[in-house]
């Protein structure tokens, strides 16, 4: 097959939203690679995460579809998403937390690369 479609939420809820990477390849085969990782992410208004990441072996960028979300980074900085198609690209090595808005639901798509096995 040449194509595969699917729901976001639906094919993302056994890998916390990740929909396509190669820690696919056991579960769900049609949508395991090595060369990227793709996340689909609802958060609940005033959600957050204050751990940081493990430092990250890939590089990252998310993508503001709805909501707001703050990114903090522990070499120093954020960045404020505030409007759909808002993003941030960060590199290997960066740790980070997060933020959701605190009055709307925040949807957001991650792509990462190249694809890790967890």
């Amino acid at each position: 097959m040449t194509f595969h479609t699917g729901n976001a939420d639906a094919d993302g809820a056994a890998d916390g939203g990740w929909l396509v990477g190669g820690f696919k390849a056991d579960h769900a085969p049609e949508l395991a690679t090595a060369d990227v990782e793709v996340k689909w992410a609802r958060l609940a208004p005033g959600s957050r995460d204050d751990a940081w990441t493990d430092p990250e072996p890939q590089t990252s960028l998310t993508v503001l579809v709805s909501g707001g979300q703050t990114i903090r980074f522990r070499s120093g900085g954020e960045a404020v998403l505030r409007q759909s198609g808002d993003y941030v690209i960060w590199y290997p090595g960066e740790s980070h937390t997060w933020e959701a808005s605190a009055t709307q639901e925040t949807t957001t798509i991650t792509v990462r690369w190249p694809s890790s096995v967890r």
